[in-house]
């Protein structure tokens, strides 16, 4: 009887087992359409370059932002090689010192409005063509939004930055995008201490309530010591000033 209990309850732990590995429910209690499920979501936008012998831009697709909202957003990059027929043209490029522009759409970071920047246009940068080919198509690529989260630049720079003429291999060097991808968002500027300069200026009055002496001026704490030199100083002038006009008559009697 004992063989047989523990018999079924292997078959029935082998039928859970099954039916959590087939419907993907096991989840620890979470339900489709959780927070788990939230945090995978996300959506694409493309990412175009153009470099043109005549500076006109021809934007065509070097790979694709890949987005990913919920807790903490994120975003990564999958970018296509470039072809022998385009690493021969950005050479080119380089050589008459020309531009190397890439462009991303006008987008919301966030997955359910992921449709608006078919109607927002491009936001577009730039770099000198030379600089993109001696770093070896190694660049930094900055999304700058808002306080919204809507995409409002875009920036690029490439490491190393500065054009000196380097020789550069197109098969080794000249194929595979070395990138770094980040999201720039705006930081709040410290606002005024008012509550703390409040509550500094309420101490200092009960201090000065507190201590009424405090209040007083310079007279009002030393007039006992100021009025007696003032008394001395006018009575010693005033001696000074009959001195003088004694001495004074009898000068002019001797002359006589």
């Amino acid at each position: 009887m004992a063989r047989l209990l523990a018999f079924k309850a292997v078959i029935i732990i082998n039928v859970l087992f099954s039916v959590c590995t087939d419907l993907a429910y096991c989840n620890n209690g979470r339900r489709g359409g959780d927070p788990l499920e939230t945090e995978m979501s996300g959506f694409s936008v493309p990412l175009e370059h153009s470099f043109e012998l005549d500076d006109v831009a021809k934007f065509q697709s070097r790979g694709s932002l890949l987005l990913k909202t919920g807790r903490e957003p994120s975003v990564s990059l999958a970018q296509n090689q470039l072809s022998e027929d385009d690493r021969a043209k950005l050479k080119e490029v380089a050589a008459v010192d020309g531009l190397y522009r890439i462009r991303v759409p006008r987008v919301f970071l966030q997955a359910d409005r992921q449709t608006e920047w078919q109607m927002e246009g491009y936001l577009t940068a730039f770099v000198r063509a030379c600089a993109m080919v001696e770093s070896h198509l190694s660049d930094v690529i900055t999304l700058h939004t808002d306080v919204s989260g809507y995409l409002i630049g875009v920036s690029i720079v490439t490491l190393p930055g500065a054009c000196r003429g380097t020789e550069v291999e197109d098969e080794v060097d000249l194929e595979v995008f070395n990138t770094t991808l980040s999201i720039m968002a705006p930081v709040n500027a410290p606002g005024p201490e008012t509550a703390l300069f409040l509550e500094r200026m309420e101490q200092e009055s009960e201090k000065k309530g507190k201590n009424p002496q405090e209040q007083k001026s310079f007279f009002a704490k030393y007039w006992m010591y100021i009025v007696p030199l003032v008394l001395f100083l006018m009575m010693s002038g005033a001696q000074d000033q009959s001195g003088g006009g004694a001495g004074g008559g009898a000068a002019n009697g001797g002359g006589r």
